[in-house]
């Protein structure tokens, strides 16, 4: 009598495209080891657990779930063959591939296959793998907001029209995001969490209240309320950042998305419907696309088709520690209102939006010269949306431009005056992005003329960088800029 192959499902595995059939067996491992390896931020333990455990009360008496050290001990109370959809990291998939009793099917939860990337990007030859020829190839091949073989409204790329500064208002004038409202299963997490710190397991950040989708049905509710009273914002001031307010017109999706609990194109069909019908402007509606089947297709497969050494590269010789102060999320230690705010978003929720992420904790990450492989621990330990594979290419080629521009025509960073242009900060902080010597000199301004200074050679040739790279010939200060920054270091600004 042949056994009935039971599907393990990783704590991002939790929807159910997951499964072959509605009826299927399963099997859900927490592993404390996990926690034990890497000093996570507390709301992202809260979430994942929280997410593992109701999907097996959903589940019933079809879910095996157990709890156990590490992933080995709990499969051995485990019977029979296993199944298991393509793991979201290296090392997982090489655990899974390692046992006989265990059948390996294709990843889900993405867009693209992996062969199909790999097509496209072998097809290249020797030009660069630029997202926004995959994201176009995507468009085509799925057929989303497509008129016949052309793009709907004549353009591919909207992004031009995505980068309004905040309302002088200070306001943005969106409908609240839907909250979850925690219970019992989120009580004995937190609970659990506590007992874990006091055997001497570590995290960082604050937990709760629970921002995050952790059900199917949270998410859906998410995704609603999203199309109804968000979205329409979200083109226009997808770039913008105002103090008090890490939400904006957010879609708050990257969290349940990683976790398994919506598949993207079931989003992607939904945002399409919401601008069919008129209620979600093109601009709006390209731009969250772009995300999906673009941006978080782009890096989940590049994490595959990389060498796997490309995590260690450091094209800049940046070779600093992280600093206590920002490791563990200290935003009250900072003065500059920017980072302060950004760091205080992390602390309290382990989430904010892709600008903060790229333009104020990667950007100063990367005037600072810290080591890109503590950089990239950081994102992926300290973000509830952060995994391997989101933050290897994110952060390694895009934020801290360590692999020399094989993700980034040129280094993400700026003075003082993208963030006065792009944010409310500005006004209110002891620091003026117009001063990049003294008392009131801008750690981001001052910094990014460091920054240059230090890496000028290597950054030769970079035609992007052709005029700031002249502009530091002409810095009458430029000395007293760097031996400013030189004794600043990594101190809290």
């Amino acid at each position: 009598m042949t056994q009935t192959t039971t599907r393990w499902l990783f704590g991002d595995q939790l929807g159910p495209h997951f499964l072959d059939a509605p009826d299927q067996r399963v099997v859900i491992i927490e592993s404390r080891a996990v926690f034990r390896r890497k000093a996570f931020h507390r709301a992202k333990a809260h979430l994942v657990l929280s997410a593992m455990r109701h999907r097996a009360v959903e589940l019933g008496d079809r879910c095996q779930y157990v709890v156990a050290d590490t992933y080995a001990e709990g499969l051995a109370q485990v019977d029979g063959p296993l199944s298991v959809c393509g793991p979201t990291s290296h090392a997982a998939d090489e655990f899974v591939r390692s046992m006989d009793r265990v059948t390996v099917a294709e990843p889900r939860g993405f867009a693209s296959d992996r062969d199909q990337f790999r097509r496209w990007a072998d097809g290249r030859g020797q030009k660069r793998l630029l997202m926004e020829d995959f994201y176009r190839d995507a468009r085509r091949r799925l057929d989303v907001l497509m008129d016949g073989d052309e793009p709907v409204g004549g353009r591919w790329n909207l992004d031009a029209d995505n980068r309004e500064p905040p309302p002088a208002s200070g306001v943005l004038d969106v409908a609240e995001p839907w909250w979850p409202a925690e219970d019992e299963i989120d009580q004995q997490v937190r609970a659990d969490l506590d007992a874990m710190e006091q055997d001497g397991m570590k995290f960082v950040g604050r937990d709760g209240p629970r921002r995050f989708a952790a059900t199917r049905d949270e998410a859906l509710h998410v995704l609603r309320g999203f199309l109804e009273g968000r979205l329409a914002q979200f083109g226009p001031y997808e770039d913008a950042m105002l103090s008090g307010d890490p939400w904006m017109a957010h879609s708050l999706l990257s969290a349940p998305l990683n976790l398994g609990l919506l598949d993207p194109m079931e989003v992607v069909h939904r945002v399409e419907k919401a601008h069919a019908a008129g209620d979600v402007p093109l601009q709006s509606a390209e731009g969250f696309i772009r995300q999906l089947i673009g941006w978080r297709d782009y890096v989940w497969h590049l994490y595959w088709y990389l060498p796997r050494d490309y995590r260690s590269r450091n094209h800049l010789a940046a070779r600093r520690k992280l600093p206590a102060w920002f490791a563990e999320l200290d935003a009250d230690a900072v003065e500059a209102a920017c980072l302060k705010d950004v760091l205080a978003g992390v602390r309290d929720h382990g989430w904010v939006h892709h600008i903060p992420r790229l333009m104020v904790l990667g950007s100063y990450a990367l005037q600072r010269g810290w080591s890109p492989a503590e950089v990239l621990d950081w994102f992926h330990r300290c973000f509830v949306d952060g995994y391997d594979w989101v933050m290897l290419a994110n952060v390694i080629g895009m934020s801290q431009f360590a692999d020399g521009g094989v993700m980034a025509t040129k280094p993400y960073t700026s003075g003082g005056a993208y963030v006065n242009r792009m944010s409310d900060y500005c006004g209110g902080c002891r620091y003026s992005p117009k001063i990049r010597v003294g008392e009131k000199a801008c750690p981001f301004t001052a910094g990014y003329w460091w920054f240059l200074s230090r890496n000028s050679e290597r950054l030769q040739g970079n035609f992007r960088l052709a005029q700031p790279l002249k502009g530091l010939q002409r810095l009458a200060d430029l000395d007293a800029v760097i031996d400013q920054e030189d004794r600043r270091g990594s101190t809290a600004p």
